[in-house]
């Protein structure tokens, strides 16, 4: 028997290091050729890792959501025949589950004992402390400081007749952290009859609590909190979910846009009435031939008509550089919610696609992305991106800039309105434009124009179809 090392491999250019997304195996496993072993996911897409050879999985190099560097040992196989490895822990500083090294140290003959389970890995065990002889010499035991002697108590002289006691305070009756003021006697009461005295409102000089205060204060305290109605049960527990794979790295690239991009939004309303109007029309006369259409494709045209006048808009922006790097070719990212997160597959050179090949293609990688299946270069390289939430798109939205780029553009919920127009008010299909700027590259003036410009667009869709 010997060991087979599998380690990562260099999946791309530029990739130093990788995350182990998902494990397909776990230790004892028997696998096969081609067998997939693991998912690792790099800053541009997320890779298969299959198994070179037929074997027994011995050992995992790293947990799910732990980076590897390009050459660290991903997996360690028994197979049959070969030089037997050491099976201790993997090299290249690889650090290994807990379960993992259990597994190795018994095949070595090691005493479970050996490795304890640490915050970071393993670590070896620390030994008992020796138990203390019973004949050790006790410390001798300090004497007690004697108790205060406590001044006998004056005999209270008759009680004076309670004047009638005025309304309590409701809530706190003093600022937050001010002490109340009150005389030592005030206190003593106040402490025998279990009273917080910052609950009470003083009427003397500065809020000074007098006797007469803590005698209203006890005709009438306040009211305790209502209880839970019958049938509901408090809920307790917390769960715990590690931040792993794609969700983790959505979590990077947003936190690194809002950090290093300065945004700035602008909303337009638009009046997209003749646009939904020409769509319905051309899905009724094409719906069995052609692929449906929806208002991205549209506003995808609209944007191939407007960005050579704006040409800051499709660009990116190199901050480290400093350089700003403007594209001829139109690439339309199309974020898209997928079950493992938000992806942004790529509707290449826009320039050249009418309404039903853009509306074809962009089917096309939505389905890629949801599935899994979208390829290395779809979710990279686009110049410009357009999110949409559909139905859900709410009133206004301040959307993420994708950086390097220095634009986007978002999609609100259409609303039917009155409008007026012409001397009277009209039933007109109303949406928000909700846009997003990297102020270091894009003027707000420059921003204003441009989204102008799509919404002249857009009101009058026969320009859509103009030749430029």
């Amino acid at each position: 028997m010997g060991f087979r090392i599998v380690k990562l491999p260099d999946i791309g250019e530029g990739v130093a290091e990788a995350e182990v997304s998902a494990w397909h195996v776990k230790v004892g496993d028997v696998v096969r050729e081609d067998q997939p072993l693991a998912d690792v996911m790099t800053d541009k897409a997320t890779v298969e890792i299959p198994s070179p050879v037929s074997g027994t999985v011995a050992a995992l190099g790293a947990e799910a959501g732990q980076m590897l560097a390009v050459g660290a040992e991903l997996v360690r196989l028994e197979i049959e025949g070969g030089d037997a490895a050491p099976a201790s822990a993997p090299d290249s500083g690889v650090a290994v589950a807990p379960e993992v090294a259990k597994a190795q140290d018994a095949a070595a003959g090691k005493p479970a004992s050996a490795l304890v389970p640490a915050a970071d890995g393993l670590e070896p065990a620390q030994p008992a402390p020796a138990p203390q002889s019973a004949a050790a010499p006790k410390p001798a035991a300090a004497p007690k400081p004697a108790e205060p002697t406590k001044p006998a108590p004056a005999k209270p002289s008759a009680p004076a007749p309670r004047p009638a006691a005025t309304a309590p305070s409701s809530g706190p009756p003093r600022p937050a952290g001010e002490k109340p003021v009150a005389s030592p006697a005030v206190r003593r009461r106040a402490l025998e009859a279990g009273i917080d005295l910052r609950q009470v409102r003083g009427t003397g000089p500065a809020g000074r609590i007098g006797h007469d205060d803590l005698d209203a204060y006890l005709d009438a305290p306040p009211e305790e909190a209502a209880p839970a109605p019958a049938g509901r049960v408090a809920r307790t527990g917390v769960e715990e979910i590690k931040v792993i794979g794609l969700r983790r790295r959505i979590a990077q690239r947003m936190a690194d846009a809002k950090r290093r991009v300065a945004h700035f939004s602008y909303v337009e309303e638009v009046d997209v009435t003749a646009v939904e109007e020409l769509r319905a029309a051309l899905n009724q006369r094409y719906g069995g031939s052609r692929p449906k259409l929806t208002l991205i494709p549209f506003l995808v045209q609209a944007l191939v008509r407007a960005l050579p006048d704006f040409p800051q808009m499709n660009a990116h922006y190199d901050d480290e550089a400093e350089v700003i790097h403007r594209h001829a070719g139109i690439h339309v990212g199309i974020a898209t919610q997928t079950p493992s997160g938000l992806m942004v597959p790529v509707l290449r050179h826009a320039e050249t696609r009418d309404v039903w090949n853009a509306a074809a293609e962009v089917r096309r990688l939505a389905d890629a992305a949801r599935n899994g299946l979208a390829a290395r270069d779809e979710l990279s390289g686009s110049t410009i991106t357009i999110t949409s939430l559909g139905a859900l798109g709410g009133i206004v939205t301040t959307p993420v800039i994708n950086r390097p780029e220095v634009a986007i553009i978002g999609v609100n919920k259409q609303v039917m309105r009155p409008v007026w127009r012409d001397g009277a008010f009209v039933p007109r299909l109303t949406m928000n434009l909700s846009a997003s700027f990297d102020h270091r590259v894009v003027d707000g003036y420059d921003a204003a124009l441009f989204v102008q410009a799509l919404k002249g667009l857009l009101e009058t869709p026969a320009t859509l179809f103009m030749e430029a």
